[in-house]
């Protein structure tokens, strides 16, 4: 189960990460994604993406704003993946493809299957 999730995750971040301005915590998040060993490091970086996503809420900088909560979801499920303590709500999995399909729609995206294999029309 945790080889699905991590594939959830990787489809669009690497996706965004080709397309978003403000790449710097997107990588970092893959590398987070590929290295089970330094997943509780997603804690801390939960933390700098909200610093970021409150500095754009001042701005009303939308397209961030969205970024952001994607990325503040995937950093909550990589680190509870860990099985560290002070988990982030158990739920966070399941908004993971919501908060990318919001993303990807501010960006001009009308196919979801090109954010993630997982979303493609069968």
């Amino acid at each position: 189960m945790n080889a699905d999730i991590i594939a959830a995750i990787l489809a669009p971040l690497t996706f965004f990460e080709g397309r978003c301005e403000d790449k710097e915590t997107l990588r970092r998040l893959i590398v987070l994604a590929n290295d089970k060993s330094r997943r509780k490091q997603a804690h801390a970086l939960f933390t700098e993406i909200r610093k970021k996503t409150l500095a754009a809420g001042k701005r009303d900088d939308q397209l961030a704003l969205a970024q952001y909560a994607f990325e503040e979801i995937c950093a909550k499920t990589l680190y509870n993946l860990t099985g560290e303590p002070a988990p982030f709500d158990p739920g966070s999995p399941f908004w993971i493809l919501p908060r990318a399909l919001e993303l990807g729609r501010m960006l001009g995206i009308t196919d979801a299957g090109e954010i993630s294999p997982l979303l493609r029309a069968k």
